[in-house]
């Protein structure tokens, strides 16, 4: 059966490989909605507004000079706008030289004031407005602002598209680049603690084959490379990778004496039940994560729970014929087992880590889960430094408010105006907003025209909707003239409040005027969504794991006590990881949330594997004392063993470039260390009740040996 098994997973994994290389993208699919699913309501309030209010993507731009009053100045920035209109996917572009009607208006001008000027007087923009962008369309618009950047002319780029390009590449790079080295940081600590050829080759074979069926895997049910799943890969080689570790400990443990089958089956029935339970939590937890409205927690989801059932199927289906071809010619390891019972924890110990996790409880209401985009980019490099001063002078993420009037009075009606222009005046003097552009907006430019004072505000909106004025209309009033939108680019810098509170505000400054706000949607809404559904996730994923592993460890520990034990346990290394987070001001986003739900997937490896032990050694006819101290002493080696290979291993992840990448990585080696200190310190203390204290034993029956 079993070589069956391996022959069959051997075939699938040379499948896969064909598969992986040949048909499966792995460029990460970053898309400006990739926050949420399309059925979610906040998407579709977007997607509804962006069909009332058709519009296209912009790319912003600064540029910076010493006086843009200069002849020089103006001639660069009409040479800069010929070149970008010639770029394909590109519609049009508006800058001090288009768009208004001489560079001298701009700044009397109620719209192009709003949209060219800038806090900075040295400083200028242009817009780029995109219609089905092709692919390369931020390398070219790269390369032609190389050729005119300059100290005496800088330019800087931002907008949605460019930010969501520079998130993709950062990703891919990690996938090339840091995937790659931390599998040979793994390899080279598996080599160092095992010493067997066989043991390294079928760990790494193991490890790589699960990667390879899970990514064929996703790619035959649909699953995309996005924004989370760029790091599935590296989740799978981990659950893998936790399986043979403990796998291989009791397997040399039991090797002494039996011949390699037998030691082979013998491992791996002594060793499977804990591994099931592993399994049964993390399906559990990368479950929950498919009730979440936030798209890529989605999607993470779906690849985890394909990954956790591929990590087992190939720990034991395919790793366990390497501890067969093992056997005669392991060294090291197998004079390593400690055969002597350990000195267990005492009091003091759990006091001080208990200490510890209430002081790190006080940071979990400072757990920033809705921080800057901007956050994204490493501080103080050019991009972040570009992205912060395009953001300062005007705002970057776009913010929609569809507004209409409770009675249903068409908003070119002339009594409406001053109530439509009260709002657009309380947005333009919120902090939070950079530019806010609406229907008295266009109305105040329109006006601007002597004769247009003869028109009412129904002339002359419909004049402003035909075609000899381009529907500009259209963009901020619905054809039934029954909504109206206000669009506004958000600052990302500075904020100190969530964004959801921002746009609350906003909402009610319309509910003052009078108006409803029937819509809101944008990528700063959907970004404010997506950090309060990353809380309420990590708080329901990691409240529901905790119920689930009540179960758990019932059924591990089939007692009360240690079932206690185990949960605070657990439940102590979210609070460790997230409170310490909010204490130093780290955001957790989107991308390093996942971290919490991997190391608490490492420390339920680490709790049953030991908790296994115990009861083994119980049934074998031990004491209380005595199958604890064995337990220790026999499980301690593979826990600290998995914490260094898993800790080395995501370490090399805070040399990323993305910051998200680099707090994943140190999330999950915190969670490491964390585990292995609650497994061996905590649990143990915990769990025996008073009578099987060393002092007891000792008293009643002698020497606890």
């Amino acid at each position: 059966m079993t070589l069956a098994l391996f022959a069959v997973l051997v075939v699938a994994m040379l499948a896969a490989t064909w598969i992986v290389v040949f048909k499966v993208d792995l460029t990460p699919q970053v898309e400006s909605d990739f926050f949420f699913s399309t059925t979610d309501p906040a998407f579709q309030a977007t997607k509804k507004i962006e069909e009332l209010f058709p519009a296209q993507g912009q790319l912003l731009f600064s540029a910076s000079t010493e006086d843009i009053g200069d002849p020089t100045y103006i001639e660069r920035i009409r040479t800069l706008t010929e070149e970008l209109s010639t770029v394909t996917g590109i519609d049009n572009v508006q800058s001090l030289t288009q768009g208004p009607s001489s560079p001298p208006v701009v700044a009397q001008s109620p719209i192009w004031s709003r949209l060219l000027l800038s806090k900075d007087p040295n400083t200028t923009h242009l817009i780029a407005f995109l219609q089905e962008p092709p692919d390369d369309l931020i390398v070219r618009v790269e390369e032609i602002v190389a050729s005119h950047d300059r100290p005496s002319f800088d330019l800087r780029v931002s907008g949605v598209p460019y930010v969501v390009e520079m998130i993709r590449r950062h990703l891919m790079r990690d996938l090339q680049v840091f995937s790659v080295a931390a599998f040979l940081v793994f390899g080279v600590v598996i080599a160092l603690l095992y010493r067997s050829t066989p043991l390294v080759v079928g760990t790494l074979l193991s490890c790589l084959g699960a990667c390879l069926l899970t990514l064929a895997l996703l790619h035959l049910i649909g699953t995309p490379i996005g924004i989370l799943t760029a790091n599935i890969a590296t989740i799978v080689f981990v659950l893998t990778l936790s399986h043979t570790v403990f796998l291989t400990a009791n397997w040399q443990r039991v090797r002494p004496g039996l011949d390699a089958d037998t030691a082979m089956v013998e491992g791996v029935r002594i060793t499977f039940v804990a591994s099931f339970w592993c399994m049964v939590a993390a399906l559990m937890g990368f479950g929950s994560l498919l009730l979440a409205s936030a798209k890529p927690l989605r999607e993470l989801g779906t690849s985890g729970l394909a990954g956790t059932v591929v990590a087992i199927s190939v720990a034991y289906g395919f790793y366990p014929l390497f501890l067969r071809m093992a056997h005669s010619n392991t060294r090291g390891p197998d004079h390593q087992v400690q055969k002597k019972p350990a000195a267990l924890p005492g009091p003091l110990g759990s006091i001080t880590i208990a200490v510890v996790v209430v002081i790190a409880g006080l940071g979990l209401a400072k757990t920033d889960t809705d921080p800057s985009l901007l956050t994204y980019f490493k501080a103080g490099s050019d991009l972040r430094t570009g992205l912060e001063q395009i953001d300062q002078s005007g705002g970057s993420s776009p913010l929609y408010l569809v507004v209409r009037d409770p009675a249903s009075v068409r908003l070119d009606d002339n009594g409406l105006q001053d109530r439509l222009a009260a709002i657009q005046t309380g947005f333009d003097q919120d902090n939070a907003v950079g530019v806010a552009l609406s229907l008295p907006v266009l109305l105040a430019e329109a006006r601007q025209v002597p004769l247009a004072a003869l028109l009412s505000t129904e002339q002359l909106v419909s004049l402003l909707a035909s075609d000899q004025y381009d529907n500009i209309a259209r963009s901020v009033i619905s054809e039934d003239r029954n909504r109206a939108l206000f669009f506004l680019r958000m600052h990302e810098t500075g904020r100190n409040e969530p964004r959801q509170n921002v746009v609350e505000r906003l909402v009610k400054i319309v509910e003052d005027s009078g108006f409803e706000a029937e819509l809101v949607g944008g990528l700063y809404d959907l970004q404010g969504k997506l950090g309060e559904l990353v809380r309420h996730s990590l708080a329901r994923e990691l409240g529901g794991l905790l119920l689930f592993f009540v179960f758990v460890a019932a059924a591990v520990g089939r007692s009360l006590r240690v079932t206690l034990a185990m949960v605070m346990c657990l439940a102590a290394i979210p609070v460790l990881l997230l409170g310490i987070t909010g204490h130093i001001g780290r955001p957790v986003d989107v991308i390093s949330a996942p971290g919490a739900n991997v190391a608490i997937a490492l420390g339920i490896d680490a709790m049953i594997h030991l908790m296994m032990a115990v009861r083994r050694l119980r049934l074998a006819g031990g004491t209380p004392l005595e199958s604890w101290q064995m337990a220790v002493a026999q499980m301690r080696q593979p826990i600290v063993g998995a914490m260094v290979i898993l800790a080395t291993g995501f370490g090399i992840f805070v040399l990323s470039s993305f910051p998200p990448t680099q707090r994943f990585g140190t999330m999950v080696a915190a969670g490491t260390l964390i585990s292995a200190v609650m497994a061996l310190l905590v649990l143990p203390f915990l769990a025996r009740s008073p009578q099987d204290s060393p002092e007891t034993s000792a008293s009643s029956t002698g020497s606890p040996g």
